[in-house]
This record gives C-alpha cells, sequence and structure tokens, in this order.
C-alpha cells in the first residue's frame, strides 16, 4: 500500500473550535459527537487509527480562521474582524500544533525541513503501519490558508522562523488579492507579499485565488507553485455560482504544470458535481467515476502523473456524509489504486498520485535543516 500525503487538513481549527481530538478514530470521534450532523462540520473522516490504516505519512495542515462576514451566525469560533485577531488565532494554532507534537511524539511530529522529513518517511518505508500492532508518527507541515494573519509583508520572517512552510493568500476573502467570493487581482501590498514570501523560500498556494489573481501568481512569482486543494473546473458538473472562481480552469492547470507545481485534488462531492446535495446520499458521486476522471484530466493535461494528488480538506466545512461513495475515513482513499490500475496507471504512477508527488515538492522546497 502506497505511503499517502493530505495537502490540506484543518486540524487545528477543529481541534480549538470543536475540540476534537485527532488521536482517536474516526469513529471514536462521531461516536462522541452529538451535533455531527450539523453541516458545517459533519462525521470526521479522520483519526490517527486511520491515517495508520491508510498509510498517511504526511499531512500540510492548516493554520486557518475565517472573516467574520463570512462566518455564519452558528459559527463564531476562531473568526476575526481584523488582521490583529487573525494573527493571534493563527499564533494559538501553531501553538496547539506545537502541543500536540510535543505531548504526543509517537503520534505527531512537525516537519519543517528535509532532515525531519526524511525521519518520518523513514519509518514508514522501513515497515508500513499496521495498526495497532505497528504505528508510525505522522508527519505535519504547516500551511497558512488565507493570509490575513500576516499583519504586513515584513513580518514574513517571523513565521518562516515558527515553522511555517506554505502560504495560501486567499480564502472566501482576503487583503492581498483576488479570492472566491472576491474576484480581483493583487493589491500593491500583495505583490511585496509574493516577493517576500519568494525569498524565504516559501511555497504559494494558489487555492481559493481568484483566476485573476491566480494567473498573476504564475506569471510572477519566483518561488515554488501549488495549488494544496481544489478540482478542475472544466469537469465540474452543473452551474458552480460563486464557487466557480474556486478551481482551476484548464489554462491555470497547464501553466502550474509549466511550473512543476501539483494539484491536490478535493474529494468533497459540491466540488466534484455542483448538482449533488447531501439530501441525495453518497451514491452519486464515486471515487470510480468522478474522482478518477479528474485525475486523468490533469494527467491528460500534463502527459504524465506527475502533478496531481490529495488535497482532501477533510474536516474543512463538510463531513464524511459529503465525501464519495466508497469513502468512510481517509483511509479509503487507498481505493483509489486499484481503480486507477484498471484505467492503464502504472504503480508508479499511483505511488506518485497518492503520495510521491507531494514528497518531491517537499524534498525540493523544504530547506535543508
Amino acid at each position: 500500500m502506497p505511503i499517502m500525503i493530505d495537502a490540506h487538513e484543518d486540524l487545528a481549527y477543529n481541534m480549538l473550535s470543536y475540540r476534537r481530538d485527532y488521536r482517536r478514530s474516526a469513529v471514536e470521534t462521531s461516536a462522541l459527537e452529538t451535533d455531527a450532523h450539523d453541516p458545517e462540520k459533519g462525521l470526521t473522516p479522520l483519526g490517527w487509527p486511520d491515517y495508520q490504516n491508510g498509510q498517511v505519512a504526511v499531512i500540510f495542515s492548516t493554520l486557518f480562521a475565517a472573516p467574520r462576514r463570512f462566518s455564519t451566525p452558528a459559527d463564531q469560533k476562531n473568526v476575526y474582524d481584523d488582521a490583529n485577531q487573525a494573527h493571534e488565532l493563527y499564533m494559538r494554532q501553531i501553538d496547539m500544533y506545537r502541543r500536540l507534537c510535543g505531548e504526543n511524539p509517537d503520534m505527531f511530529q512537525l516537519v519543517t525541513n528535509r532532515a525531519e522529513l526524511t525521519r518520518v518517511l523513514s519509518a514508514w518505508e522501513q515497515e508500513p503501519a499496521r495498526y495497532p500492532e505497528v504505528t508510525h508518527p505522522v508527519g505535519l507541515v504547516m500551511l497558512m490558508e488565507g493570509a490575513d494573519g500576516v499583519r504586513e509583508p515584513a513580518e514574513l520572517e517571523e513565521w518562516w522562523q515558527a515553522g511555517l512552510r506554505l502560504i495560501g493568500p486567499s480564502w472566501l476573502g482576503a487583503r492581498y488579492c483576488g479570492a472566491t467570493n472576491q474576484p480581483g487581482p493583487f493589491t500593491r501590498e500583495g505583490l511585496e507579499l509574493l516577493e517576500r514570501m519568494s525569498a524565504l523560500g516559501f511555497t504559494l498556494d494558489l487555492a481559493h485565488m481568484s483566476m485573476e489573481s491566480a494567473l498573476q501568481a504564475l506569471d510572477r512569482y519566483e518561488g515554488p507553485i501549488i495549488a494544496s486543494h481544489a478540482n478542475a473546473r472544466a469537469l465540474i458538473k452543473g452551474e458552480q455560482g460563486r464557487w466557480s472562481e474556486r478551481h482551476l480552469t484548464d489554462e491555470a492547470i497547464r501553466l502550474l504544470i509549466e511550473r512543476g507545481g501539483v494539484i491536490g485534488l478535493v474529494p468533497f462531492n459540491k466540488f466534484l458535481d455542483a448538482t449533488w446535495s447531501v439530501e441525495q446520499g453518497k451514491s452519486g458521486v464515486t471515487l470510480e467515476h468522478t474522482v478518477a476522471a479528474q485525475i486523468d484530466h490533469i494527467c491528460q493535461l500534463a502527459g504524465n502523473a506527475n502533478h496531481v494528488g490529495f488535497g482532501t480538506d477533510f474536516d474543512g466545512g463538510f463531513g464524511a456524509q459529503s465525501v464519495p461513495a466508497e469513502v468512510d475515513t481517509i483511509a479509503d482513499l487507498q481505493k483509489i489504486g486499484p481503480i486507477l490500475r484498471k484505467r492503464g496507471y502504472t504503480e508508479g504512477d499511483i505511488e506518485a498520485i497518492l503520495g510521491g508527488n507531494w514528497r518531491r515538492h517537499l524534498e525540493e522546497h523544504l530547506p535543508a535543516a
């Protein structure tokens, strides 16, 4: 079973907002939560035993909080009104990751450089996890989703020293550039942010950018670029409405491929089929057809399997009720392997898609030590 790397999970946000304990299994957490059918939350597909069963060795774990103007009346946890409040919330989430790893080093370890990445992956390579008999720590690479917590570009050095390695400047709205609900280009301050990010070695995440900003970034940013969690817009069935800016055009995908980037597919049913609703149940969206078609599309644009992976965004505002039919926990994403094999993908292709492409990115762009 190949090693898996997931390029997007909002772990700290859910630990702080809902007191989710990711040391438990997804089944244990769901049994404990009485409000798990809240559409903003849902049944979690995540937990440490599930990471072990799915060979999930590394996660891009986010710093995320919501601008109050985009929050719902029922969800006022981890929201902010200004950059100072966002900065405080993000620093609190860094502390949460440090405590999680410091108190549970056999379960989670922060990854900020290649030496730490090698240490985490070597354990998984020497012997695959077989929970509960054989288990390994999961590496956490910190990614900022929405850069409002960066009060000014000059303070990026502070974030680098804190262990942050990837930054997505936008979410639904953003100070620095266009976003999902805010079309437009980078601001003057946003262009300064890009310059300073590149100089320090940050990876730029295009996820949630407006297409104008994404194309601008692909043209101007001199450092590494990815899309941690986004799908191919051309394959999404139905009218996407306000989410149309959320996913990537073929033009953006081609440019990202030219830059050596990787795209993390989001197995959220609404982002795979805009006509889907939770009332329809899970059966209408599948790994076998819908997700595999997204993988095919990106691989065909690239001419190889080197630029696509997963960025599940699991626990990112939807739960296990809203993911493809074959999936109950993150471990079930390993089912994509036999599906791709039937479509003619090689074992090397499957290993690349499940984790190898993200591993290559980290090995090329993390600092040595």
